[in-house]
């Protein structure tokens, strides 16, 4: 009787071990791609915020170099405040997309699970191709904005470089052309995010609903 009962234990703690086991397994690939999606949902917020502190930040220059602005100390400030907001920006965007660089990296690494039923391994190598290939599509139209991106920021802190050591008059009507440049630069910046934005979200749609987030 007693063998029996130490039989029984035995028995039902190995079950419970492998039902422990298969449910962390199942949900080990939904881990994944839930942190995964949640990386790309802070890149895509941080890239809608950037044509809005970009409108404004070309705004407070503009605001600046206007040859009938009575008070450039004032507007200079402005000006500065709205530099550090999009240099901030930027950085924090870097930061975002080189973490979903290496989650999503990671994620495909460990899809590479082995099935012993020749159908499921296929299906699933191909479900793995499909969604590295729209995911790599985020990488690719990062690389123009990204370039952008870093552009204009070195632009718009050397031009508030040049105006804090020359305010002047004369200071502000020199360096009005590189101004308009930038300007100009800012607003192709904002074409340059559109596409990022399309990638990020068929991306983070199809890791949703195609079931690897549920």
């Amino acid at each position: 009787m007693k063998l029996r009962l130490q039989s029984a234990v035995f028995f039902t703690a190995v079950l419970f071990g492998a039902i422990t086991c298969l449910t962390g397994c199942a949900t080990t690939g939904q881990d994944r791609a839930k942190k995964t999606t949640n990386l790309m949902q802070e890149v895509e917020n941080d890239y809608k915020q950037a044509p809005g502190q970009i409108d404004a930040t070309n705004a407070s220059l503009e605001n600046l170099v206007n040859p009938n602005q009575t008070d450039r100390k004032k507007a200079y400030r402005a000006y500065a405040e709205n530099a550090d907001k999009m240099e901030k920006l930027g950085k924090r965007l870097e930061m975002h997309t080189d973490k979903m660089r290496t989650h999503g990296s990671d994620y495909f690494a460990e899809w590479e699970t082995s099935y012993t039923n020749p159908e499921i391994r296929e299906i699933s190598e191909r479900r793995r191709n499909e969604m590295r290939e729209i995911y790599a599509k985020i990488p690719e139209a990062s690389v123009g904005a990204k370039g952008a991106l870093k552009s204009y920021i070195k632009d718009i802190r050397e031009i508030q470089m040049y105006l804090a050591n020359d305010l002047t008059p004369q200071g502000v009507e020199a360096i009005r052309p590189v101004a308009q440049a930038a300007v100009k630069d800012g607003d192709n910046l904002k074409e340059t995010i559109k596409p990022v934005l399309a990638a990020i979200d068929r991306a983070r749609t199809e890791m949703v609903h195609g079931g690897t987030n549920k």
